[in-house]
Formats: structure tokens, C-alpha cells, sequence
């Protein structure tokens, strides 16, 4: 099996290109991904290129940008190429099926909303290139009166 999970934030803006042959579009964007921290060492990331591919690809390139929350859901892809020097380098990137946006879409500053829908961009639309994660529609009603923003609780777990 095949499965990746990451939260993190974009470390600089997203690039939309589209394919020569059949004009698919491809948004490339990298995000920094908190590694856990152990007492008396600095917090350190890992920095993950993501593809997205088709419609959810220009959603992306739409509406992310450097310091943009998301999670994202997909695989793993490795791959090499040889570079000017003709040195062989290897690449390890994550294909996304899925990509939600998360927090405030302008730092913090509240929520951007989508002018049709009064909602973040994103939330409760298809964000997926039929691989059966999206919801029916109707499944998001009811959470308008919810927070924009999710307050972490500082307390320790028993477990």
C-alpha cells in the first residue's frame, strides 16, 4: 500500500503549468512539514514537493499560497533524472488525490471566502480527481456557525 498523509504549510507559492501533448494542467508546490520535537532540541521540517494534476491542479494554483495550511492526501512517487553535470538525482514527491485547505487562507487575518458560496474556498466542494474521497454536497450543512479556527488546548493527554 501506497498511502501518505501530511499537514503543513506551502514554503513559497504555487507553480500551474499544463502538459504540451494534452494540456492537463499540473500545480507543483512544496510544503514544510513539522517533525516532531524532542525536549531541549529546536523544531525542525521537512520540506515535501507535492504534483496535484487536472481541475483540482488550478483550484490549487488559485487559491494557495506561501504560508497556506493544507493537508494533503496521496502517494509517494520516486523517480531520477540526470542533471547538467550528468549526475544521476533522485526524487521523492507526493501525488495528490486530495488537498484540503486548512486555517486562514490570508495569515491568520481570517478566513477567505468564496464569493459563491460564503464558505473557504475549498470546503465542501469536490477537491478530488475521482478517487471516491469526495462527500455528497449536502453532507456540509450545518457547519456555518462553526469557529474559522481551531484552538490548540496545551493541557497533557492521559494516554
Amino acid at each position: 500500500m501506497n498511502s501518505v498523509i501530511l499537514i503543513g504549510r506551502l514554503a513559497r507559492d504555487p507553480e500551474l503549468s499544463y502538459t504540451p501533448n494534452t494540456q492537463s494542467a499540473v500545480c507543483r508546490f512544496t510544503i514544510a512539514v513539522d517533525r516532531p520535537r524532542r525536549q531541549g532540541e529546536d523544531q525542525g521540517a521537512d520540506f515535501i514537493r507535492i504534483t496535484v494534476w487536472g481541475r483540482q491542479a488550478e483550484t490549487c494554483d488559485r487559491y494557495l499560497s506561501k504560508g497556506r495550511q493544507v493537508a494533503v492526501m496521496g502517494r509517494i512517487q520516486t523517480g531520477s533524472y540526470k542533471n547538467r553535470e550528468g549526475v544521476t538525482v533522485y526524487t521523492t514527491d507526493v501525488v495528490a488525490d486530495r488537498v484540503e485547505f486548512l486555517g486562514s487562507g490570508n495569515g491568520g487575518q481570517g478566513v477567505s471566502r468564496d464569493t459563491f458560496t460564503g464558505r473557504e474556498p475549498g470546503f465542501g466542494s469536490s477537491m478530488t480527481q475521482d478517487t471516491g474521497f469526495s462527500a455528497p454536497q449536502d453532507a456540509f450543512t450545518g457547519f456555518d456557525d462553526m469557529p474559522d479556527t481551531f484552538q490548540a488546548a496545551e493541557d497533557d493527554i492521559p494516554f
